[in-house]
């Protein structure tokens, strides 16, 4: 979950293949709750490796932020599917970290999207998972297992040790796969936003790209669905990637700012795409 973020640099830097890192992920994982997806359209095969950004010296993962601001009015509208490791119970007791009605209002809008799912969250809501993986408009790519901070001090999130970085990224495509997601991507989104070069160093050695975002929008824990609407429109510039949540109970507010922005950014000339458009439009992307 994003609360108020600290601006990051973005560095674009070289990097190993994802297959590694997917043929390495380790199996367990608690039992799931499976809740119901609405159709979606197949999603055949890619035709091509995802683009990525190289890693650099010292295998620095390459850490992406937003697209050429030269390349057309695009915009990348992405959503954190988060649910921390040790949430269980409360889904048990009827919190809901998914948000159906957010999935259908994308669908009917026809906005291409790309989902930061936690392994944790894939295995509560497989279904869903499955759902999102198999539908061509989406893309899933990987926030981590547990959702547990790769640094000191990230907006009061338990922290993943050093030696564990690696494969907490390893069993979230784990389970992205476990839950139906075929063509998981090469993507990984930091919890919190937080990292620095230690973390950067040892998800590096997967070939995952970092995204991070540079239009905050405020959603988490909003309750002003105008407010998170015009933060959105001000910030959104040719290139942007827009940070949202998809978790009914922490971001309520998403579905309807969705509702407001999209036709308001269409009316501006914006097109929506994918954040593997914007790093394939990005010069030195392989």
């Amino acid at each position: 979950m994003i609360r108020p973020v600290r601006r990051l640099t973005a560095l674009t830097v070289a990097g190993a293949a994802l297959g590694a890192a997917l043929a390495a992920c380790g199996t367990t994982a608690p039992s799931p709750h499976t809740t119901h997806a609405s159709p979606a359209p197949a999603r055949p095969a890619p035709a091509a490796k995802p683009p990525t950004l190289p890693a650099g010296p010292g295998g620095l993962a390459a850490v992406f932020s937003n697209g050429p601001r030269t390349a057309g009015k695009t915009v990348a509208l992405t959503f954190d599917a988060d649910m921390t490791a040790d949430e269980g119970p409360r889904a048990a007791a009827g919190e809901h970290f998914d948000n159906p009605a957010l999935i259908a209002t994308l669908r009917r809008l026809k906005v291409p999207a790309t989902v930061f799912m936690t392994g944790r969250w894939a295995d509560e809501y497989p279904d869903q998972a499955r759902s999102l993986g198999h539908d061509a408009q989406f893309e899933v790519a990987n926030h981590s297992y547990s959702h547990y901070a790769f640094t000191g001090d990230c907006y009061g999130l338990p922290t993943v040790s050093a030696a564990n970085m690696k494969s907490d990224v390893q069993r979230a495509y784990a389970a992205l796969l476990r839950a139906g997601v075929p063509h998981p991507m090469p993507y990984f989104r930091f919890p919190g936003g937080c990292y620095d070069d230690q973390a950067r160093r040892a998800v590096g050695s997967l070939g995952v790209t970092a995204v991070q975002w540079d239009v905050v929008s405020g959603d988490a824990f909003a309750t002003d669905a105008d407010a998170v609407t015009q933060q959105v429109l001000d910030g959104v510039k040719p290139g942007s990637v827009v940070v949202m949540h998809c978790t009914r109970s922490a971001a309520p507010t998403t579905e309807e700012v969705v509702r407001h922005v999209v036709p308001e950014l269409r009316h501006r000339g914006f097109r929506f795409v994918k954040v593997s458009e914007l790093i394939g439009r990005t010069p030195g992307h392989r």
